[in-house]
């Protein structure tokens, strides 16, 4: 996704599809069908990434499998960046310290939700990390004093409520439950930090410098965590970073022809992919209550669109 201002959350897996804003379908390029294809190809594709996480995260630690992520992807962005940029451009020259910190949220935000799916359904951790962009919407109103709109205020009311619900704090709460909540907090500040980044710097160049940089703040949890894989993990890690920079691309050219408001309720295609994945390849479908807690989620994060979009 290329626009946060649009209140939409990238993932996990694709969650950090969204970049600084692109040109848009106002730059006169507008089909919307193409710009609906583009984005919906885009959130049905990346769970994968999510689902090859979770099966390296049987042989590795999901701290490792973070971080390989992130260095397989530097291994594609930067050279396009590069070669499309040159070296001067490629990286962003200003707002550092934004694109620093966006970085280092969206870091911690992948972190727990590798940790987190390697002990709860994929779906569940998915729906929990989806809160992400209720909790923007609030620490919106309280750090960027945007407005506190009746229905932003409903939207985060009922995110909250629906967080609650998957979480059924009176069951006991597990330790993926609150990794993958985690990851939905930080999330929260990558939007936020994404807002202030998205004045200073095109949609490459952030992007090359979030998969560098995220590579960089990993390393020492790869040190760590250090395990040789084999050829065909090898391949599954390198599959991961090609997945997401395909997406990415899907994503980003999906707001040249689409506006945002049109494009952001399909972000939740993204459950649909997870739900799939977790169900045909590891046997996972959460419960009837999990179930209603996501959808609760998913009704709060589009009226955060419709908000947004009036």
């Amino acid at each position: 996704m290329a626009r946060r201002g649009a209140g939409i959350p990238p993932h996990g897996g694709g969650r950090e599809l969204t970049g600084p804003a692109s040109p848009g379908a106002e730059s006169g390029d507008s089909r919307p069908l193409l710009g609906i294809a583009l984005m919906a190809a885009a959130m049905l594709i990346i769970p994968t990434v999510d689902g090859v996480a979770k099966h390296l995260g049987e042989s590795f630690s999901p701290l490792f499998v973070a971080w390989s992520r992130y260095a397989a992807a530097t291994l594609i962005v930067l050279p396009v960046a590069l070669w499309r940029l040159g070296p001067r451009k490629a990286l962003p020259r200003r707002g550092l310290g934004a694109h620093l910190l966006r970085t280092a949220f969206l870091m911690a935000a992948m972190s727990f939700y590798f940790l987190a799916i390697a002990r709860i359904p994929l779906a569940t951790a998915s729906g929990a990390y989806f809160v992400g962009p209720v909790v923007a919407a609030l620490l919106a109103m309280l750090l960027l004093r945007e407005k506190a709109r009746p229905l932003r205020l409903a939207a985060v009311a009922l995110g909250f409520a629906g967080a609650m619900t998957v979480v059924r704090p009176d069951g006991g709460i597990s330790t993926g439950m609150l990794l993958a909540l985690g990851s939905g907090i930080c999330f929260a500040g990558y939007i936020i930090a994404t807002r202030v980044a998205a004045r200073s710097a095109g949609v490459l160049p952030t992007l090359a410098f979030q998969c560098l940089v995220g590579a960089l703040l990993l390393t020492p949890q790869a040190i760590w965590t250090f395990a040789v894989p084999d050829a065909t993990q090898l391949v599954l890690i390198l599959t991961m970073g090609a997945v997401s920079a395909f997406c990415h691309v899907l994503s980003i050219n999906a707001f040249r022809y689409a506006d945002a408001s049109l494009l952001s309720p399909l972000v939740y295609l993204e459950l649909v992919g997870t739900a799939a994945i977790g169900l045909f390849v590891f046997g996972e479908f959460p419960d009837a209550v999990t179930w209603t807690g996501i959808a609760v989620i998913v009704a709060a994060g589009l009226l955060l669109a419709r908000e947004r979009a009036r």
